[in-house]
């Protein structure tokens, strides 16, 4: 058996780990202590702020849980219930979403990237 400190989400662990198999490695006498939680490191640039669902406007939800892999439109452009406004990926598989509805894009909720889940908005038509 050996020892190993795990952190996830800031929270330490100790698991022991069995081996088995191959050669065995040395075990260490004394497992060094838990490490403190380290200050959060400086993160990326945040994003741009996603648009709130627009009320009154007509929503454009997702059909299904997946990924956001291309967002095609933003605030602003005229839309046909034709254009596809994004490209959801799905259980390996790309699904565009069209906008249903003819108008004016009124706010996008989503950008690439981004997971949602059955129902999320992706898009506020007016």
């Amino acid at each position: 058996m050996r020892k190993f400190n795990i952190t996830v989400n800031g929270k330490s662990y100790e698991v022991d780990v069995e081996e088995v198999g191959g050669v065995s490695a040395p075990v260490q006498a004394a497992p060094a202590p838990a490490p403190a939680p380290a200050a959060p490191a400086a993160s990326a640039p945040a994003a741009a702020p996603k648009a709130a669902p627009v009320a009154g406007a007509t929503q454009v939800k997702s059909p299904m849980p997946g990924t956001i892999i291309a967002v095609k439109v933003k605030a602003g452009d005229s839309v046909t219930k034709d254009t596809v406004v994004a490209t959801l990926e799905a259980m390996k598989m790309e699904n565009e979403i069209f906008a249903g509805v003819d108008g004016t894009v009124a706010g996008v909720s989503v950008s690439n990237g981004d997971s949602v889940n059955t129902g999320d908005v992706i898009v506020s038509i007016n």
